[in-house]
């Protein structure tokens, strides 16, 4: 008796649970057929950014890239889209990104603020090696127009807004010598010093962005977007650095439609 009583009551489980996921599912159904009819689409983006944050063009200063880095950078996004006509339409995302990077150069004249091993500050104009790091987390929120190529082809543009979460710009100076104060400054050997400039970031960074997509399925699209910043990463008011400096990254992943 206790054993039937035992098999009902798992039975009567399973068919309520059962019947809530087939419920929560046909509601879904439902919302996603609603949005479609009035021309809104969803979808959420995984993939990864690939680029670098550099002055552009490279200034005179920089002689020669000796190393490059791209690090991990992962993007996560979600959108909706919203058509006007089978042709155009316009999307707006929340993502969260990382853009970062890992540089050696050989430089010449380079004007730098840096700590000596023995924690002594130097400014002035560097000559030798430089080793750059840079990790920067973005929330950002693309605003975009999209034109439909066709059934699986997709183009996107328009400008993005980002502010910054937490960043990194940091890295060592080293085998060298900087002038001190002036390019015509008494000169000092350095074998080694480290700078830091994370906390002369800007919060807010504003950008371009393009891109494509292709649907491989009906709820599967592989994209490639590029992203280009059109403010200087550093603050107006920091003289560290002499030119501006651009986040500029493509970002390569999947993204599913519901």
């Amino acid at each position: 008796m206790k054993t039937k009583l035992y098999i009902t009551t798992i039975l009567m489980l399973v068919f309520t649970v059962l019947s809530a996921t087939i419920q929560a599912q046909e509601d879904r159904n439902k919302g996603v057929i609603i949005s479609a009819l009035n021309g809104l689409h969803y979808s959420i983006k995984a993939g990864f950014n690939v680029g670098g944050t550099s002055p552009l063009p490279l200034p005179a200063e920089i002689r020669e890239l000796k190393g490059y880095n791209p690090t991990v950078a992962i993007s996560i996004e979600g959108n909706v889209t919203k058509l006007f006509n089978p042709k155009w339409g316009m999307t707006v995302g929340l993502r969260l990104e990382n853009k970062g990077m890992k540089t050696d150069a050989n430089v010449k004249n380079y004007r730098m603020e840096m700590l000596a091993d023995d924690g002594g500050e130097m400014k002035g104009y560097w000559t030798g090696n430089v080793e750059t790091k840079v990790r920067n987390t973005y929330l950002s929120i693309p605003i975009l127009a999209n034109y439909q190529i066709s059934k699986r082809w997709e183009i996107k543009a328009g400008p993005y807004f980002s502010y910054l979460i937490d960043g990194e710009f940091s890295g060592s100076a080293y085998d060298g010598y900087i002038r001190d104060e002036v390019p015509t400054g008494e000169k000092i050997e350095v074998s080694h010093a480290y700078y830091n400039f994370s906390s002369e970031l800007q919060k807010f960074q504003y950008g371009a962005q393009v891109g494509t997509s292709w649907k491989a399925f009906s709820h599967l699209s592989v994209y490639a977007d590029l992203t280009w910043g059109i403010n200087s990463v550093f603050d107006k008011d920091f003289t560290a650095v002499t030119f501006g400096i651009y986040p500029i990254y493509a970002n390569l992943g999947f993204a599913y439609i519901f």
